[in-house]
């Protein structure tokens, strides 16, 4: 088994299911169609958890490589895994899951945020996505943001 500088496992280590987006298409989008064909779960895309930039990656085909976790919520609970993707695949226990050694320090670190999140509301972890209309006649974008209180939402003054 070969292992990096930091001593990680590079082969059956637990991690969140995931995959590159095609072209054209939203990040919860990406997030819900890579979930179902690496799981066979249906679920819902809730908002932006985390986002991990790297630079030099071999595996980004020569780019900077950005990986961002998303919260879902299922809509099926039965795994229908993708053999070819996966040896193995389960519903995990986040304590679990932030405590075992054979996973990644991503997946240990997003499964504390989810657990705090859970424990204290997921307002507090939370990046929601918000769409307006762009400069450009007829087009829109997503905003990614924690959530602003009512007085702030439609308010140009904040004293």
């Amino acid at each position: 088994m070969l292992r990096t500088k930091w001593g990680l496992q590079l082969k059956n280590m637990w991690k969140f299911p995931g995959g590159l987006s095609e072209p054209g298409e939203d990040i919860g989008d990406t997030a819900v169609r890579e979930v179902f064909e690496e799981t066979g779960v249906k679920s819902e895309f809730r908002s932006l958890l985390s986002i991990r930039q790297q630079h030099g990656s071999p595996g980004a085909f020569g780019k900077s490589d950005m990986y961002l976790i998303c919260r879902l919520q299922p809509c099926s609970f039965t795994i229908n895994f993708c053999q070819q993707e996966c040896l193995k695949c389960e519903w995990m226990d986040l304590e679990k899951l932030a405590r075992i050694e054979n996973t990644t320090p991503i997946t240990r670190r997003v499964a504390r945020l989810l657990l705090y999140g859970h424990r204290e509301g997921f307002d507090k972890i939370d990046l929601s996505m918000e769409e307006f209309p762009a400069v450009y006649t007829g087009l829109f974008y997503k905003l990614y943001h924690r959530e602003l209180p009512e007085s702030y939402r439609d308010t140009a003054r904040t004293d």
